[in-house]
């Protein structure tokens, strides 16, 4: 099953033969099926009659397939497929460089970019990356490219020139060369083919700058958690709850976007309003990540079902999902500004300094105000202009400051052990901050919170050691997914971060 998987799956042939023979969507982007005789790559889930196996050959990454001859099968579409879950239950080089990609890093600074923010070479960085997913940095950013255009041209009205421009593309040429390459079609027969009414990703009010589309996972997924903590937390004036949607401000690399996020049955639909369409591809990488849209939820509850305890809370509400972040920085703010208060306390102090200090947006629905207040313009303040006591603006100030200057990073590419030990230095963070923050900020799946009060509540109603040494101890059982168990724990409680709001 999922749960067994290691890197390389795609190297267990039998395998993958019995996933792309009975269709199974769970393991869609886990690996890709080239077929030899047609020259076409499908995701394993293919609602096509399954080729022979003797013509089947399998792959990591699309840009793999791609990088061997093959174009993209027009029925599965497996350029849409959710993305791999080991680029985010990872630390290694590998992973953390496919997280960047994903953020769109090698269109913004090149190869060269990449391998600086990981601290690596670039020939060092090729061959990892050729090793595991047979495809370079400039071919994975390509084949991100080529999908980014096809839903470009398949959802709005843009002009050609303006979908190359948005999707990274240098030239029309190479636009027009790599789009024919991929999916087997030019741009404008690619359009010609989408029904007019197809639900999936119309910009039904034409206005310029405004995506709609649909976020794919792998299922369950159970919506309660994730959406109620976002909504439960939410900034007033960053972030709102409205008509059964998620709404947040989007601080982006070319501008600032607003995007709208909807849970339904078998997608989450997107609403996107961007100053920069060039900022698309990475503003869909950031919600997807801050909803763990990428998950292996299977392998998750296989786990956790594994101690009789934690069973029963799995199989009541399958497919728990960790809420993250689309701002690493911004949300470690706000876990100090939330440090030993209430959760309506903290977001009335977040709202506070978004008011004072952040930078007015206009939201085209109404609502919304501001971007929360960057890490430069907070160490840029008269530290006595922050109205908070004197030991937790020493605590902000101070990290706000080596957030600024570089001196700690945050981002995806960041080291979950290494941001950990950093912020342990810094004054004022306990154990428990720095969880919160592996957790939800940097993405560790296997963060976790035994100091927590809710945890050790939980725990103790379901005869689970509520010592925090104690269930350190028993909890080694649920790794690597101890921050998946925090959420089925927190969930016997009634607060409303695990309710999906009216």
């Amino acid at each position: 099953m999922l749960g067994g998987m290691q890197n390389g799956m795609h190297t267990d042939t039998e395998r993958c033969v019995r996933a792309v023979q009975s269709k199974d969507a769970r393991f869609d982007g886990w690996f890709f099926t080239a077929v030899l005789t047609t020259r076409i790559y499908c995701r394993p889930s293919c609602p096509v009659v399954p080729p022979k196996p003797e013509n089947m050959t399998f792959y990591p990454s699309a840009a793999a397939c791609q990088q061997a001859g093959f174009r993209a099968c027009k029925r599965c579409r497996p350029d849409t497929s959710p993305g791999s879950p080991e680029w985010n239950q990872r630390a290694d080089l590998v992973a953390r460089a496919m997280r960047l990609i994903g953020d769109g890093i090698v269109d913004r600074e090149g190869v060269p970019g990449l391998a600086t923010r990981l601290g690596y070479s670039t020939r060092q960085i090729e061959r990892q990356l050729l090793a595991e997913l047979g495809a370079g940095p400039l071919a994975l950013a390509r084949a991100q490219r080529a999908q980014t255009a096809r839903l470009l041209i398949e959802t709005t009205p843009l002009p050609m020139a303006d979908v190359a421009f948005a999707a990274g593309f240098s030239s029309i040429r190479t636009f027009n060369d790599t789009v024919r390459e991929v999916f087997a079609l030019s741009p404008s027969e690619l359009r010609t083919r989408v029904p007019r009414n197809r639900a999936a990703g119309t910009n039904s009010s034409g206005t310029p700058g405004v995506l709609s589309l649909r976020l794919p996972f792998r299922s369950p997924l159970n919506p309660d958690n994730l959406f109620g903590h976002l909504a439960a937390t939410a900034v007033p004036g960053v972030e709102e709850w409205r008509d059964g949607a998620y709404r947040r401000t989007l601080r982006l690399p070319y501008g600032h976007g607003v995007v709208a996020l909807t849970p339904t049955a078998d997608h989450i639909g997107c609403r996107l309003t961007l100053s920069d369409m060039r900022d698309l591809t990475v503003a869909i990488s950031r919600c997807r990540r801050m909803l763990d849209l990428d998950a292996d939820p299977v392998a998750v509850d296989d786990q956790l079902r594994t101690d009789p305890l934690l069973a029963p809370l799995v199989d009541k509400a399958p497919g728990r999902r960790v809420p993250r972040t689309v701002d690493e920085a911004e949300f470690a703010v706000r876990a100090v500004l939330g440090q030993q208060v209430s959760t309506a306390a903290a977001r009335t102090h977040a709202a506070r300094l978004v008011a004072a200090h952040g930078e007015a947006v206009d939201d085209p629905e109404g609502g919304l105000t501001h971007l929360f207040p960057s890490a430069e313009s907070l160490a840029a303040l008269d530290p006595e202009a922050l109205a908070m006591p004197a030991t937790r603006r020493a605590t902000l100030t101070t990290l706000v400051r080596q957030l600024a200057d570089g001196t700690l990073h945050l981002g995806v590419e960041s080291d979950w052990a290494e941001s950990r030990a950093r912020l342990l230095a810094l004054p004022g963070f306990g154990p428990w901050t720095v969880e919160v923050i592996a957790m939800r900020a940097l993405g560790d799946p296997d963060a976790f919170l035994p100091t927590d009060l809710g945890i050790r509540r939980a725990a103790q109603e379901l005869g689970l050691p509520s010592t925090p040494a104690a269930l350190t101890a028993r909890a080694a059982d649920w790794r690597p997914w101890r921050a998946y168990a925090v959420q089925y724990l927190w969930a016997t409680d009634s607060h409303p971060i695990n309710f999906l709001p009216a």
